[in-house]
């Protein structure tokens, strides 16, 4: 599922494609000379972008995906801000919709950490791939708001979910103090609070992240499909049978008389995947630049962890901003766990 076919050319269309591509390398050497910029979380500096916060080589790959990628009708694109449940979503996804491809005494998540089984758009890169050695329906995923995405995906279905800001922010912050280069002094939670709340962190305003998502299912809720992670754990067997109707592959009544759904939220549970030796041992590459460790992606997966690490004030002040940011919105974040 993590390997993907180079684009087939002439040397006249590669010639074309060589042609775009230089552009884009020079719009987007101008966009980093002249964009603001701060510290990054992760890497050394973000770019405010349309008003959210980028690296340089997200940024690169969204110009890219705006004149390269394709989309098809029958493609299926994972949305969310960083750190609210995507892990858990994706294997969530996969096995649902390959629910007859895989015994579930040897699935392919026993064997595949959940990042494989879908495309991060985020990261690919030129060469520009094809995708079409991927199964139907394709599985990409994105951590890019929806404002930010070409035209040619509107017309495909999306799963969006979202999570309670303060356990995004804890989440958050000690995923990326692990992918953090020694090279920079660590962020503290002081740090980290302050910038998060302030809109300025990977792929953020988050608030502004969700709503970009949230506004669209209201208006469009056959293509997007929206998700609050509390719910998921909640009642995961309904949230199972959402995406099988969503997605357009309802379980039948015998599949729930034999209690396929179940099976499924057995399978992908943080408990099972967390302890299979792939996740405790191997590692996801992406665009073959990135390394990460695939238990670095299951760290609790709790609702209410932030209340190991938020004061009362710290609580009180994201809870005030999310209030007026998602005011008139319908959409409410927080939870009183």
């Amino acid at each position: 599922m993590s390997s993907f076919q180079s684009l087939q050319t002439t040397p006249e269309t590669k010639s074309e494609e060589d042609v775009e591509y230089n552009k884009i390398c020079e719009k987007h050497k101008q966009l980093i000379e002249t964009l603001p910029k701060v510290d990054g979380w992760w890497v050394q500096h973000m770019y405010n972008y349309h008003d959210f916060w980028l690296s340089s080589y997200i940024l690169k790959n969204n110009l890219l995906l705006h004149t390269f990628f394709k989309s098809q009708p029958t493609d299926i694109f994972l949305a969310s801000f960083m750190k609210t449940g995507t892990t858990w979503l994706k294997a969530l996804m996969f096995s649902t919709l390959n629910r007859h491809r895989y015994n579930f005494s040897d699935h392919y998540l026993h064997h595949h950490g959940p990042q494989s089984a879908f495309v991060l758009l985020d990261l690919e890169t030129y060469p520009i791939t094809d995708f079409t050695n991927l199964s139907h329906p394709r599985l990409f995923a994105t951590h890019l708001a929806h404002t930010l995405l070409p035209a040619c995906m509107s017309s495909c279905k999306f799963v969006y979910v979202c999570r309670d800001p303060k356990d995004v922010l804890i989440s958050k912050w000690h995923f990326m103090s692990k992918l953090r280069s020694k090279d920079q002094p660590p962020l503290s939670l002081d740090e980290a609070f302050e910038l998060f709340c302030l809109g300025v962190s990977e792929y953020g305003p988050f608030w502004e992240h969700v709503l970009s998502y949230w506004r669209v299912s209201l208006e469009f809720p056959d293509k997007i499909l929206f998700l609050k992670y509390e719910e998921m754990k909640k009642q995961p067997e309904v949230v199972v049978q959402k995406l099988a109707a969503f997605m357009e592959k309802p379980f039948t009544a015998e599949e729930e008389k034999k209690g396929m759904v179940g099976d499924i939220v057995k399978l992908c549970s943080f408990e099972n995947l967390s302890n299979l030796e792939v996740n405790k041992t191997g590692v996801e590459k992406f665009a073959n630049m990135v390394e990460v460790e695939n238990r670095d992606f299951f760290r609790k997966g709790e609702v209410g962890d932030w209340k190991n690490y938020l004061s009362e004030e710290m609580k009180e002040h994201i809870d005030r901003i999310t209030d007026e940011k998602l005011r008139g919105s319908g959409l409410i974040l927080t939870t009183t766990v």
